[in-house]
């Protein structure tokens, strides 16, 4: 049996990660962490193990690192490993205004444009923010985001006190069969509620919207007709084949750490990885199976919050 918290993160000097088997046939799930706000190099780590202990996936977790390979969500330029992507059936995007260098943005393009499925949370609607500058400014910060995950950043009801009281209420769509919603039922998040559709706005391409929240305080009370107190918060988009964009994808705009304490918002982010891989009969009528003695205990959301000095450690293993 594997520990979900084992082995996620470690103090001390770097450790040698063993690289997997070649002859390993699971699938590979390469989560993407690199973000200064939602502790994603805590939530996508307990994901990994979640999905190699259940779903029988091996997974690699990949951080941005300081110079001393230490994980620091501020190192907006360094995310070394992506060339993993190469080899990965899925990727989880949780990233926040990165600037990454060609030679680690290029892997990402290429995984993108292969046809292979994505999942994003949160500031993934945000994930790159080049200079005005440089040239991949206009299609990485906002084009990209859009087309490749169905919204761009806009705008968010905004942060009351944070981590102190749930802001949205998650509703899914009682007329929905989709596999992604099995076992899910309503649940209030932590995570301000984002725009992403409404008074001018829409999602693109053709998507399938699960879940919609409702923003309990709103920083926009004199705009409403301009940013609505309701939003998708869930959705996937399907694309054809030579599209040079992912297969399956599935979008989230939750991740504050506090939302993963429920067990419908786990379900639903498990279900939206499983379903993105194709494996939507793996998804029992009633849900997969939460385990309730699993420890989502996160750090608040917060800049300069994250757990200092912490560095990649070895992924935890099957015990004999």
């Amino acid at each position: 049996m594997l520990s979900i918290v084992a082995s996620i993160l470690s103090a001390g000097p770097p450790v040698d990660v063993p690289t997997p088997p070649t002859d390993d046939e699971r699938p590979h799930v390469v989560f993407i962490s690199g973000d200064e706000e939602y502790r994603s190099e805590e939530s996508l780590p307990r994901f990994a193990a979640l999905l190699g202990r259940d779903h029988d996936v091996r997974t690699t977790v990949l951080y941005s690192l300081d110079d001393e390979g230490r994980i620091d969500p501020e190192a907006l330029s360094n995310i070394p490993g992506l060339e993993v992507l190469a080899d990965a059936d899925l990727v989880v995007m949780f990233t926040r205004f990165r600037t990454l260098p060609e030679t680690q943005l290029e892997p990402i393009r290429r995984y993108v444009a292969s046809g292979r499925p994505l999942v994003g949370f949160r500031t993934a609607t945000h994930a790159f923010r080049y200079p005005d500058e440089d040239p991949r400014h206009a299609e990485m910060n906002e084009a990209w985001p859009r087309r490749v995950f169905g919204q761009r950043w806009i705008t968010h009801h905004g942060n009351f006190g944070d981590g102190k009281a749930p802001l949205t209420r998650v509703v899914p769509d009682p007329e929905a069969t989709h596999p992604i919603l099995r076992g899910v039922g309503p649940f209030d998040a932590y995570s301000w509620l984002y725009h992403v559709e409404g008074g001018g706005d829409e999602l693109a391409g053709d998507p399938t919207r699960l879940a919609t929240g409702t923003t309990l305080k709103s920083y926009h009370e004199e705009r409403h007709d301009r940013f609505p107190t309701s939003s998708p918060v869930a959705w996937t988009l399907e694309n054809p084949t030579g599209s040079n964009l992912p297969g399956r994808v599935f979008f989230t705009t939750l991740g504050h750490p506090y939302d993963f304490r429920s067990a419908d918002c786990r379900r639903m982010a498990v279900q939206g990885m499983l379903w993105a891989m194709g494996r939507e009969n793996d998804i029992p009528k009633a849900g997969v199976e939460i385990d309730a003695t699993d420890d989502w205990r996160l750090t608040n959301a917060g800049f300069g919050g994250y757990r200092k000095h912490q560095r990649p450690a070895v992924p935890a293993t099957r015990e004999p």
